[in-house]
């Protein structure tokens, strides 16, 4: 006897949460996006003196007393924080009451692409120092990449499914993406999806300078983050984190949830290049845009913003834009295109999930943010990219694009809910 084919359903985000360095609120945040205000300055979290770049994107307005008391947050590594609180943010915003939903039916998926640095490096000082019967019993939970989706499942009791992903820059991306996928093909009906990152420590800072992918103009933080410039030169390690609740349409209806945008089309890509180069010619990036289009059963001409990723590197920013011309043709001329990174920097793992709420966001209000710091034209990155102010613009369709070491590239199209 064959089975009844099974039919897709709708998968759309009904809140959202953010922790970044240009905002530690939704409201906050969008305000930083639309007015072109930046996050990166020089670094406070560790002496960054002996090092090329000296500048990253701080989060500057969040109290972990406002999300744990004082004995966990002891036991949660800054990445763990900022990302359980970026989930617990995104359950308010959504109105859900988890205790009014079948918990079997409802999950986490939520990254990191480095995990518990600080904790890391916390605790192999104390072992040099005192020795390993002094290492904390919470270091491992601490470390692990996966914690945060342990604890707000716990917090939550969700008991659907419940694991992280981690792909580098495009971590969060692809939580989004597989989150959507388990909703669409009925393995869950609620997903806190997003990621989480706490970089600027010394290893991290100086593991990123050693491969000198690093902005080094250190005497001009505000502007050295500067995406699609002729005078780019690395990107800025920022810190947060970011986390939607993905919903099942019918769900979301059922409970008058309000309805942000909706996760329509997911693209995932191998480059199989370089470990941390990606193609020049931008063909895996080129391919995830175009299975995340066919999949979500639009035209390429329909999509009107691409949230680039943006990094403000050579490679990058010229390989997406090759990319872009390859995926829309003509019609890359019409598209308008920004790189909020410019604003609150690369958040590594989190970047996927902090640029889908900002897509979401320039959605519902209309308003493309703007790519700032563009100055000089570069031949090479000859596309529309909202320099320096913010465009109203009817922005039906959108594309997010992450982008990661080791060759993995994530796509998702977002739409307009209706």
């Amino acid at each position: 006897m064959s089975l009844p084919p099974i039919v897709p359903r709708r998968v759309v985000v009904t809140g959202l949460g953010v922790v970044t360095p240009i905002g530690s609120t939704k409201s906050a945040f969008w305000d930083s996006l639309v007015n072109g205000r930046g996050g990166i300055g020089r670094i406070t979290r560790i002496d960054a003196s002996q090092f090329p770049a000296q500048i990253a994107g701080e989060v500057q307005d969040f109290d972990p007393s406002d999300y744990f008391n004082r004995k966990d947050a002891r036991h949660m590594d800054p990445y763990c924080q900022f990302a359980v609180a970026s989930g617990i943010q995104a359950v308010n915003d959504s109105g859900l009451n988890f205790d009014n939903i079948d918990p079997e039916r409802a999950g986490v998926i939520l990254g990191s692409g480095i995990g518990g640095l600080h904790s890391y490096e916390t605790q192999h000082e104390i072992f040099l120092k005192r020795g390993p019967k002094k290492i904390s019993p919470f270091f491992i939970p601490m470390l692990i990449a996966d914690i945060a989706a342990g604890h707000l499942s716990i917090q939550y009791n969700l008991q659907g499914p419940n694991y992280a992903t981690t792909s580098a820059c495009a971590t969060s991306a692809h939580a989004i993406g597989c989150a959507m996928k388990a909703i669409r093909y009925n393995d869950a009906d609620i997903i806190i999806a997003g990621g989480g990152e706490a970089p600027i420590t010394d290893m991290g800072l100086g593991g990123f300078c050693s491969i000198k992918a690093l902005s080094t103009n250190n005497d001009n933080p505000e502007t050295a983050c500067r995406p699609f410039d002729l005078h780019r030169d690395g990107f800025i390690m920022s810190e947060g984190a970011g986390a939607v609740i993905l919903e099942d349409l019918d769900h979301a209806i059922n409970r008058g949830a309000t309805i942000y945008g909706e996760i329509a089309g997911v693209g995932f890509t191998g480059d199989a290049f370089h470990i941390t180069a990606p193609r020049e010619s931008g063909s895996g990036a080129a391919r995830a845009m175009k299975i995340a289009i066919n999949d979500a059963l639009i035209l390429p001409e329909e999509i009107d913003y691409i949230n680039a990723h943006g990094t403000s590197t050579q490679l990058n920013d010229q390989g997406e834009t090759r990319a872009i011309k390859t995926t829309f043709g003509e019609h890359a001329h019409n598209l308008a295109i920004s790189s909020t990174k410019s604003m609150h920097g690369h958040l590594l793992g989190a970047a996927g999930a902090v640029e889908v709420i900002a897509s979401l966001l320039a959605m519902q209000n209309n308003i493309v943010p703007p790519t700032i710091n563009y100055e000089t034209e570069d031949p090479n990155c000859d596309l529309t990219y909202t320099p320096n102010k913010a465009v109203s613009r009817e922005i039906n369709a959108v594309i997010s694009n992450n982008f990661g070491f080791g060759g993995h590239n994530a796509s998702l199209v977002i739409k307009r809910y209706q």
